[in-house]
C-alpha cells in the first residue's frame, strides 16, 4: 500500500541522495513493498546495493527498470 509520506520521502531522497530504501523505492514504482522484495528475490526487480545490510536502490537503476518494463500494447 502506498503512503503519501513514502511518496513524501521518495521525492525528498530522490532531491538529496540517489539512494532509496525498499519502502521508498516501492513507492518511487507504486508498487508494494513485497512485490519489491519478491521480484528481488527472484532475480527479476530493479537493480540494488547492499549498503551493509541495508537495501538500496539507485534512482536511475528503478527508472531504467521501469522503462525495460514498460508496455506498449498487448496483442490479442
Amino acid at each position: 500500500m502506498d503512503y503519501p509520506d513514502d511518496i513524501d520521502r521518495a521525492g525528498r531522497a530522490k532531491r538529496g541522495s540517489p539512494f532509496l530504501n525498499t519502502d521508498q523505492a516501492a513507492a518511487y514504482l507504486k508498487i508494494s513493498v513485497r512485490g519489491l522484495k519478491r521480484l528481488r528475490r527472484a532475480g527479476k526487480g530493479p537493480v540494488f546495493r547492499r549498503h551493509s545490510r541495508f537495501v538500496q536502490y539507485h534512482i536511475e537503476d528503478l527508472d531504467d527498470w521501469s522503462r525495460e518494463h514498460s508496455a506498449r500494447q498487448i496483442e490479442p
